[in-house]
């Protein structure tokens, strides 16, 4: 004798009996549609095709898996762009270092958002050599968003970066002391030991670090433009003068393009609805409003972490709501403890105002394929110890000589 499943038999009695919900006397058509989809499985935004959950948020098909991604197993394609969270987190733990994001493009072009302490570890997981990051733009000068430059700059050169400077974005302070060259000159001190014991190596013009500083308050500005690639930026509140945002506009042809935006640190801002609007994928930092529990969890006195949410960062709450103005085809939040006591409730927060397509950009490893009508994001499978990727040098045109 064949079984019929539970969970198949409760279905099938539920089907049976939703024709008596449309019979009930008092139901209006509308209501006992609500009834029925709340039955049967409710459709986020009244929107469903093909099964999906959202319109556009599947995989793309070249993909080598949908459910994760495995570095070097993958090519971009020409109009496509990838985006992988290499750190995740304010503080350093295992599986989430400080902040770093790598967009990718199909024209070849790679920009690197942040590069805080131990994301290097991620980046060379994922089979990108030292060597290989360039074009970084800082947000701002605190040393989570930036503390492994020296550590890319010094290695880079020495794994055959001596061809090519690296070039770093970054925000003025209100007085030069408090801008990104200044800080680049006083790495330049720091290192000083360093880079006279590595003379002895080849070196060319690696040390040559190019700085390009931006006056903070300049909103709009363009910070890079090249390649069909425009990077402009604008403040943030977040302590002190000199934190940006940043948004990636690329023009793949006269009727395709992407864009990319990564806030940075910062108070909730109508200026992120101003030059965010419309973006595809909008990734901003993002805090839950339960200090009582994280302030267990991180041995945080709750005081000192209400102060340093209302006065330096963006609450879930408002998350959603100025994703509900500048509405992008993906949400996404990093920066932000990536724990089990936490994740429900940061759903929550974010949901009071926005209902459109959202994803966590943590822990580490997070990677997203974005084309003009596809977004699907994955988990990545950085390779555990021993991994590394050799630098990615080439000897024919005379470098040694």
């Amino acid at each position: 004798m064949n079984c019929i499943p539970g969970a198949i038999l409760a279905f099938a009695l539920l089907a049976l009996s939703l024709p008596s919900i449309a019979q009930e006397p008092n139901q209006s058509p509308s209501s006992q549609d609500d009834i029925r989809k709340a039955l049967g499985g409710g459709v986020p935004m009244g929107r469903w095709k093909e099964g999906l959950m959202f319109e556009g948020i599947s995989p793309q098909p070249w993909l080598t898996s949908a459910a994760n991604w495995f570095p070097g197993t993958e090519d971009i394609q020409p109009h496509e762009m990838r985006i992988t969270f290499m750190g995740t987190s304010p503080m350093i733990r295992p599986g989430q270092m400080n902040t770093s994001i790598f967009v990718e493009l199909g024209n070849g072009d790679n920009f690197i958002f942040d590069i805080g302490e131990g994301s290097v570890a991620n980046y060379v997981g994922a089979r990108i050599a030292t060597n290989q990051l360039n074009n970084i733009f800082i947000t701002h000068l605190h040393v989570d968003h930036y503390g492994s430059l020296p550590y890319v700059w010094m290695f880079g050169t020495w794994n055959g970066g001596w061809h090519k400077p690296i070039t770093v974005h970054g925000p003025s302070g209100r007085t030069p002391e408090f801008g990104t060259k200044a800080m680049v000159e006083g790495m330049k001190q720091m290192t000083a030991w360093h880079r006279d014991a590595f003379s002895v190596f080849p070196v060319g013009k690696g040390w040559d670090i190019q700085v390009e500083e931006f006056d903070f308050r300049d909103n709009g500005g363009t910070v890079y433009e090249k390649n069909g690639v425009k990077v402009i930026h604008w403040q943030r509140s977040h302590a002190k003068d000199g934190a940006s945002a940043y948004r990636l506009d690329w023009q793949i042809s006269d009727d395709e393009s992407l864009c990319f935006v990564w806030t940075g640190d910062g108070r909730p801002s109508k200026l992120d609805i101003e030059y965010a609007a419309g973006c595809d994928v909008y990734v901003t930092e993002l805090q839950q409003e339960v200090v009582e529990i994280n302030s267990g969890v991180q041995g945080v006195p709750p005081f000192l972490a209400r102060y340093t949410i209302d006065t330096h960062h963006t609450p879930a709450y408002a998350v959603g709501y100025l994703a509900s103005k500048i509405k992008p085809r993906m949400l996404m939040t990093t920066h932000m403890t990536f724990d089990p006591w936490l994740n429900e409730e940061t759903v929550a927060e974010v949901r009071h105002h926005w209902d459109g397509p959202y994803h966590f950009g943590a822990p580490d490893g997070i990677v997203v394929n974005v084309t003009t009508d596809q977004i699907w994001v994955r988990e990545g499978i950085l390779p555990e110890f021993p991994n590394s990727r050799a630098p990615q040098q080439d000897f024919t045109n005379g470098q040694l000589v």
